[in-house]
């Protein structure tokens, strides 16, 4: 997956977790709560994955740059 795919679905994890958790909160279910705090934490780390990806291409374009002066 592109770095942009991973956030993108990340960022929609995110909010998807977030809207489980208040719902579960206003129904008044922990089973629901729980499901969307682990779907929240499943975006974040897909939104990290994506930053790395990022980074990873950022720095082997710079060594390329270098290499090839």
């Amino acid at each position: 997956m592109s770095s942009t795919t991973d956030k993108a679905k990340g960022y929609a994890n995110e909010a998807a977790g977030k809207l489980r958790q208040g719902l579960g909160k206003v129904v008044g279910s922990h089973k629901m709560r729980a499901k969307g705090a682990a779907q929240e934490l499943k975006g974040r780390t897909q939104v990290g994955t994506g930053k790395v990806k990022d980074a990873a291409k950022t720095g082997a374009k710079a060594v390329d740059k270098s290499l090839h002066k």
